[in-house]
């Protein structure tokens, strides 16, 4: 058996077309494939001759096509030897693959990359992932790591984050995408955060952000690139240096002392509507139980518990005098068992009087409104209450530390219920480790950030507490 390179027939132009033949007697194989090469029938005869071929191999397209032919007869040759047979269909592409191997290796090369510019295209941007995000954890329809759906609160708090950066590449003219988010986009948008921006009539576009306020929006966006990354849309990992990093310091807030929220339970709210009265109810709900707003405004009648504690004391036997007999004591405690929204973690609070008036008011259903209504509603509550005074408060803005007045009413908020509910806890006497365990915080170190008491209020529960200085 072997594989021949043939010449067929000479066309008017002189040149012929370059065929294999492959013959096999013991198999009776017999089969002639055309190439695709053409070459002149002169030239073709002298191919073996030394010195002809020489002067031939001058010439591109004449040793192209010698070269092409005589890689075909190997191949083919090659194939038999291990194989012992080839079929004409095998003997077909094994021609177009060696003839047409520039043609084929452009094609794929091509086909590839029309594929990664359409893979490029199909590939959603960053400014469209963030869309999709927010759009998801509204719907729940992307959750938290425990499970459960984002809280309406958080939803709010990303949305308003990622707006921010919206409106800077609005700003700049520029939508950025994954890989445009380095140092340099870093320092831009931390600046356009902190800076306040007038348009040419000197009319504010954008107020200074304190460093609070601008550290969440830069957290919240590599929250979103980290979830990007995990999900395969960009590789950049600029964002996870040290440098690339949300600042966050400890805001000066108020609490509410025990003659504040008399005033405001006592405020005349006739003038206002139902909401108003609701709204008081459960701001002090939140002050009594120490939680968030996404846990205090959200309590049902299912989280409410009753337990009979029953010890044995000894009391003076009327018919024995100066004697005693045991009896069994019981008590009643009501207490609200919880699972935090935010952080998953499951409190129980005991139920004060103050608390039961309000749980009794409502028949153990609290009403529901929606925080920013609480909010607004505060404001007149407790400017009805008098809570008038001023107050200093040290704020950051545009990087720079400047100290403001604000009258008490201004600085109350639903988050002020739970800053005052740790504080008060504190003023009492109770322990930081019990306090936690309502609370629901993992470290005294967290929970003292939430207890504001001022300096008179902190001398005045040392002295209660210890007879060293009497």
């Amino acid at each position: 058996m072997a594989a021949t390179m043939v010449l067929g027939v000479v066309g008017k132009d002189g040149l012929a077309q370059i065929k294999v033949r492959v013959q096999d007697f013991k198999t009776k194989l017999q089969i002639k494939q055309g190439t695709g090469l053409y070459i002149n029938e002169s030239i073709w005869a002298k191919r073996n001759d030394e010195k002809a071929r020489d002067k031939f191999l001058k010439h591109d397209d004449i040793r192209r096509t010698l070269e092409t032919a005589d890689e075909i007869r190997r191949t083919v040759n090659s194939i038999f030897e291990e194989r012992g047979t080839i079929s004409k269909e095998e003997l077909r592409e094994l021609i177009q693959s060696i003839v047409y191997r520039e043609e084929i290796e452009q094609q794929r090369v091509e086909k590839e990359e029309a594929e990664r510019q359409a893979a490029e295209k199909a590939k959603i941007t960053l400014v469209q992932f963030i869309d999709k995000y927010v759009t998801e954890i509204k719907s729940g329809a992307r959750q938290t790591e425990r499970g459960t759906n984002f809280s309406p609160n958080t939803v709010r708090s990303v949305k308003q984050a990622l707006v921010q950066f919206q409106r800077f590449c609005k700003y700049k003219k520029k939508e950025y995408n994954f890989g445009d988010i380095d140092m340099q986009f870093y320092h831009d948008f931390t600046s356009y955060l902190k800076a306040e921006i007038k348009d040419k009539k000197g009319i504010v576009l954008k107020e200074a952000y304190n460093v609070n306020t601008t550290g969440k929006c830069i957290r919240t966006l590599k929250n979103i690139l980290s979830i990007a990354e995990s999900e395969g849309l960009h590789s950049n990992s600029i964002w996870k240096d040290k440098k690339f990093k949300g600042t966050r310091i400890e805001t000066e807030s108020i609490y509410l002392t025990r003659e504040d929220l008399d005033k405001i339970m006592k405020a005349d709210l006739s003038k206002h509507g139902t909401g108003h009265d609701q709204a008081r109810d459960i701001f002090m709900v939140g002050v009594w139980t120490a939680q968030r707003v996404s846990d205090y405004n959200y309590i049902t009648k299912e989280q409410i518990y009753t337990h009979t504690k029953r010890w044995i004391e000894d009391v003076p036997d009327p018919e024995n005098p100066g004697q005693t007999k045991a009896e069994i004591r019981t008590k009643e405690i009501m207490y609200i068992s919880l699972i935090q929204k935010k952080t998953g973690a499951q409190v129980s609070i005991p139920v004060s009087s103050e608390l039961k008036g309000i749980l009794e008011k409502y028949d153990y259903c609290l009403p529901h409104l929606e925080d920013q209504v609480i909010n607004r509603y505060l404001k007149d509550i407790c400017k009805e209450a008098g809570l008038t005074e001023s107050v200093e408060i040290l704020e950051t803005k545009g990087g720079t530390p400047v100290r403001n007045r604000y009258p008490k009413w201004d600085l109350v908020h639903t988050h002020t219920a739970r800053r005052t509910g740790a504080t008060l806890m504190y003023l009492s006497g109770m322990d930081l480790y019990d306090i936690m365990k309502i609370t629901g915080h993992t470290t005294p170190v967290m929970l003292k950030k939430y207890i504001k008491a001022d300096k008179l209020d902190i001398i005045e529960k040392i002295t209660d507490k210890y007879n060293y200085f009497d």
